[in-house]
């Protein structure tokens, strides 16, 4: 079957600006690709996503766009930078709006994310990348989505340095190796998951 992706950068950027996470984020994608995975992406940024806790927080908020395409796909790619030792404020919104997914699990204790796999994505250029994914990933599988095994992707640079890693000739190895590694057990979970859906828990 062919699956399909759908990245959220959450880089604070808006539009066309160069993102360190959007290269990240590409990278990943293009890995995902390669197992005959379809990939679509769109920066948080660039939409108005409300404070909340709901699906729908009304008032012009564009939240709902987004949602609907995370549970069209059967892979999320969640793709964020370090900032102060922390996810994206963009990032813990997302968290924050998937939490109405709590609110939706059916009679039978199905969530409506069962079944979807989730990969993070981190950059910076300060320490805290496997503390910035263990908040991603806690809250990712919180609401629902499976993880796969392997190391999460992500480049740190030198701390208080002047480089980004969109500033890089070429992705470094063990990090190209960590991208083609989630990827790949992301795509071989997703297909089992969506052949095999989990059950229904027993009463």
């Amino acid at each position: 079957m062919t699956l399909s992706a759908f990245g959220l950068n959450c880089t604070l950027k808006s539009g066309d600006a160069p993102s360190s996470t959007q290269k990240m984020l590409d990278a990943v994608l293009a890995a995902l690709a390669r197992h005959d995975v379809r990939t679509d992406s769109a920066r948080v940024a660039d939409f108005d996503v409300r404070p909340g806790v709901t699906a729908d927080e009304g008032d012009g908020d564009q939240w709902p766009q987004l949602r609907r395409r995370i549970m069209e796909a059967q892979i999320l790619v969640l793709a964020t930078p370090i900032w102060m030792g922390h996810p994206s404020s963009l990032a813990q919104r997302v968290l924050e709006r998937l939490d109405a997914v709590l609110g939706e699990i059916d009679d039978d204790g199905v969530y409506p994310t069962f079944g979807k796999v989730a990969i993070a994505a981190v950059v910076g250029n300060e320490d805290g990348a496997h503390f910035v994914h263990s908040q991603l990933y806690q809250g990712l599988a919180d609401v629902g989505f499976t993880l796969p095994g392997g190391s999460p992707p992500y480049w740190v640079g030198e701390a208080m340095g002047s480089t980004d890693f969109k500033d890089l000739d070429t992705i470094p190895d063990k990090v190209d190796e960590t991208i083609r590694t989630v990827a790949s057990n992301a795509a071989h979970l997703a297909r089992l998951l969506a052949e095999r859906p989990y059950p229904a828990p027993k009463r």
